[in-house]
């Protein structure tokens, strides 16, 4: 794996220390509504029969599996996460669903994907590229490794836009979702998750990101009042 910045190994060893907890926090802090983000991000994919998948930042592998049951049983799908700790996880629960045999993991950074150019009919990420250190490179090792036409879907946290949803998300998103994530867990990686997500930049700046990594067709969804977003751009054929 390439070199990763003094940044990178602190949010590595991070999301290693908050494994263990990942998936049963992701359900309680969400109320579960994250699989269905996940479920409508995946949607937007458009695979052909005997298609490969890149899934970034795969963690536990919800994407993956999430890709897998959309797809049909011919398309191939790669994992790759910078974390050897979420990997072991979703390794195991791979192995225990009904789609093993079509899933691979890789231990790689989004900055440096080891796998050629144009190889990939689309590439997701779910709640990883706010984590990436370099995005702009990131969004052009997605863009190189598909096809032309293919697809990336990107979804993320988002700001909601409407003001008063926003106070009270914000209030729930900085008070109560560190104090529950550091009973289960490690509360300075649920600090660490709003002060990433009110950082991020907006829908628009985001969008503009993706076209200068070489995206075109760029469009956004939002879900839940914007507390999430979905973003799909496409490589030029």
């Amino acid at each position: 794996m390439s070199q990763l910045s003094d940044k990178g190994r602190r949010i590595r060893e991070m999301f290693d220390g908050i494994a263990p907890r990942y998936d049963l926090l992701n359900r309680l802090l969400s109320l579960g509504i994250d699989r269905r983000w996940r479920t409508f991000a995946v949607a937007r994919l458009q695979i052909p029969a005997n298609g490969r998948v890149l899934d970034i930042a795969t963690g536990t592998g919800d994407v993956a599996l999430e890709v897998a049951r959309q797809t049909p049983p011919s398309v191939r799908i790669v994992g790759e996460d910078f974390t050897q700790g979420m990997l072991v996880r979703g390794r195991d629960k791979i192995a225990a669903s009904a789609y093993a045999d079509r899933i691979d993991l890789v231990n790689a950074p989004c900055e440096a994907i080891p796998h050629p150019s144009d190889c990939f009919d689309g590439v997701t990420i779910a709640f990883g590229i706010r984590n990436v250190v370099d995005r702009p490179a990131g969004l052009r090792e997605m863009c190189r490794v598909l096809k032309p036409g293919g697809r990336a879907v990107i979804l993320e946290f988002s700001n909601p836009r409407s003001r008063v949803f926003r106070e009270v998300y914000y209030f729930y998103f900085r008070r109560l979702l560190p104090f529950i994530g550091g009973l289960l867990s490690r509360r300075s990686a649920y600090q660490y998750l709003p002060d990433s997500v009110l950082e991020f930049p907006s829908q628009e700046q985001f969008c503009a990101l993706m076209a200068e990594a070489g995206f075109v067709n760029i469009r956004h969804h939002d879900r839940t009042g914007g507390i999430v977003t979905v973003y799909v751009g496409e490589k030029p054929r």
